[in-house]
């Protein structure tokens, strides 16, 4: 038995959630939030037997997909008094990360 801890952001969510009902995968949801931008993303919690990895890979990474979203920054170390007016820049959002850990022992109660 495997466990994949899947971080996706909110937009691909449903699509996951969906792709991941029909092929069977029982799966738990947690919310979250990301680091770098402070947007919503979703852990999903997905236990799986070890022969399903590649399928369960190729679901996440058809469902998951990673765009440029628009950002303005201020440069670094200036404040509204240093008079540098902020940038816009484009940086990655979306995509998947996953985790796939062993699991030693697994109970339903």
């Amino acid at each position: 038995m495997k466990l994949a801890i899947c971080i996706v952001h909110n937009r691909d969510r449903n699509r996951l959630h969906d792709r991941l009902v029909e092929a069977g995968f029982k799966f738990t949801v947690i919310g979250s939030t990301g680091g770098f931008l402070r947007e919503g993303n979703t852990t999903v919690l997905i236990g799986f037997e070890a022969e399903q990895k590649e399928a369960l890979s190729e679901i996440v990474s058809g469902a998951c997909c990673s765009r440029e979203q628009m950002v303005t920054v201020a440069p670094f170390e200036s404040g509204p008094s240093a008079g540098i007016p902020p940038t816009a820049v484009n940086v990655p959002v979306g995509g998947a990360v996953v985790f796939f850990l062993n699991v030693d022992e697994f109970q339903r109660f």
